[in-house]
């Protein structure tokens, strides 16, 4: 069966004038595709393709996934060749809105100091993400703002884990267990399952004495018996301590499919002292527990990343962690490239940063290219060279290849191309381009009026 959508030819009514009177023909429109992706080399593990192939979109989706469509098949033609051509990229762990972080925050009498650590969402179309996924920026009693400040209006997609901090972060509360309220959180999920994908637990009593309040698995407890109930996975971001080891938690307290973020951060005894891998790591995976980088600016360690890929063990999923804190110097290219650099196969990193991140967060119809679904695409360029990138140690490390997004498009429309790969050169632009607009209702001096963002 061939891989491409059956797509109905438009009629559409022509007047012509024959011995001066008007006579309605009927012409039969020959354009099949919105946008055709040409000549690019189509990585898409869901649907095990790793080769050159064309990809047409119509109406928003993905139409055809096939060698050597003709060119005179589509509206739009854009020449992707020596490129790479991927299902848009997905990001587990992202933030964005004000979670906790009063809107005053930066006010001497606000009920928390604490800069706000969300950013534009929009920031990850940069990198050819085009699905992103709020890491517990906000709680059950934050989240309806997070939604009508940052999800109903961004371009990219934008899903959400609920921490299980009603409040959510930066608030002042994460540490009151008053706060990690499970019955709010199931309420929450439930009235939003199409927008939270789990629960998530982070940042707890990393430091203090242990009191009556203060006991060492209470955020961890209530953030599963949230997910048991909605049937939905937890991430974890753990600091480790005598009372609650990292052995315990991955081996006893996570189930299959909950999430195990920031996985090379220093503080998790990744390799022993001999320079193994920890054995737990393997029994963990056996368990079914996934585990997700999450760099952020304090969560990455060549120390542990390089001994642990030069033993087999990669991560499940890529993500960055972005915040206020890091997106200067981190971006899902980068992420994705130090991994590279590390020797993981281009295919590998690709699963790892679409279908394999679909799957965590239960949504197959993400992460891949098959027909009929959402028109999310990124084009890459994978270059040789001589490049160097740092970890949260402010170590580095030297790569010889960089992955770069060249085009990002998010349910058809063209939302990032910033080198002009689906652009007409600007001297043969059409008329309407050199036309100076004059007044309400004229036409923007545009090249052409295929939708971009």
């Amino acid at each position: 069966m061939r891989n491409s959508m059956k797509v109905s030819f438009a009629i559409v009514a022509v007047v012509v004038i024959v011995a001066g009177l008007p006579v309605v023909m009927l012409a039969q429109e020959t354009t099949r595709y919105d946008l055709l992706l040409k000549g690019g080399h189509v990585i898409d593990p869901a649907n095990h393709i790793d080769e050159e192939r064309d990809v047409g979109v119509l109406y928003g989706k993905i139409a055809a996934v096939e060698k050597n469509i003709p060119a005179d098949q589509a509206r739009k033609v854009v020449d992707v060749s020596k490129l790479y051509v991927t299902p848009g990229l997905i990001d587990i762990h992202y933030h964005v809105g004000h979670g906790g972080a009063p809107v005053n925050w930066f006010a001497p009498d606000a009920r928390a100091r604490a800069l706000p650590l969300g950013i534009p969402a929009d920031l990850a179309l940069q990198s050819g993400v085009t699905t992103i996924v709020d890491a517990g920026t906000s709680g059950a009693e934050t989240f309806l703002q997070e939604k009508e400040e940052v999800i109903d209006r961004a371009r990219v997609r934008v899903l959400a884990f609920l921490n299980i901090v009603a409040n959510g972060m930066n608030g002042g509360l994460e540490q009151s267990v008053d706060q990690m309220d499970v019955k709010l959180c199931v309420d929450t999920i439930k009235k939003y399952p199409d927008l939270i994908v789990g629960v998530k637990t982070a940042h707890y009593w990393t430091r203090g004495p242990w009191d009556g309040e203060h006991v060492p698995w209470a955020a961890v407890d209530r953030a599963i018996e949230c997910g048991i109930l909605t049937n939905s996975p937890v991430m974890f971001d753990f600091w480790p301590r005598p009372e609650r080891t990292y052995e315990d938690l991955i081996l006893k307290k996570m189930r299959p499919g909950d999430i195990h973020t920031h996985v090379f951060a220093q503080q998790f005894p990744i390799i022993l002292p001999d320079g193994k891998l920890n054995p737990a790591i393997a029994e963990a995976r056996a368990r079914g527990v996934i585990f997700d980088v999450g760099h952020g600016a304090g969560s990455f360690w060549f120390r542990n990343a390089v001994p642990a890929e030069k033993q087999g063990f990669i991560p499940d999923s890529i993500s960055t962690d972005l915040h206020m804190g890091n997106y200067l110097t981190v971006s899902m290219n980068n992420v994705m490239s130090k991994f590279l650099a590390m020797g993981v196969p281009l295919e590998d990193v690709i699963r790892r940063s679409t279908v394999n991140p679909a799957k965590e967060i239960h949504r197959p119809d993400l992460g891949t290219l098959s027909i009929g679904q959402d028109a999310d695409i990124a084009v890459l360029e994978l270059t040789q060279g001589n490049f160097s990138y740092i970890d949260c140690g402010v170590a580095k490390m030297d790569g010889n290849v960089r992955l770069t997004a060249r085009m990002t498009i998010r349910a058809g429309r063209i939302s990032y191309d910033p080198s002009g790969l689906s652009m007409v050169e600007w001297e043969k632009a059409r008329p309407q381009y050199f036309t100076i607009p004059n007044g309400d209702g004229a036409l923007p001096a545009r090249a052409d009026d295929f939708p971009r963002d």
